[in-house]
């Protein structure tokens, strides 16, 4: 797979999880978008909560999305990067 089709293909996923997250889901989902920022045309942050927890996610053309959980146990022990 080339490079910009790699691009492509994380761009698609993100803006599927991102429109997901917005309200297209169920009434009762347990996923919700709190907050959205946009750091250059194609990098941005997305505050993320999953059954209570808060994410982070950072998202750029450069590879795969980040996901930094913002809860508060792990806060406390370190800022560890979660990769799925």
């Amino acid at each position: 797979m080339r490079a910009d089709e790699k691009r492509a293909a994380v761009g698609g996923l993100t803006g599927w999880l991102m429109r997901r997250l917005r309200g297209g889901g169920r009434e009762t989902s347990r996923l919700a978008l709190v907050d959205r920022i946009t750091l250059a045309p194609r990098q941005s942050l997305a505050l993320v909560e999953a059954e209570g927890r808060r994410f982070l996610v950072a998202t750029s053309p450069e590879g795969a999305p980040a996901f930094y959980a913002l809860d508060e146990q792990r806060a406390a022990r370190s800022s560890a990067r979660l990769s799925w």
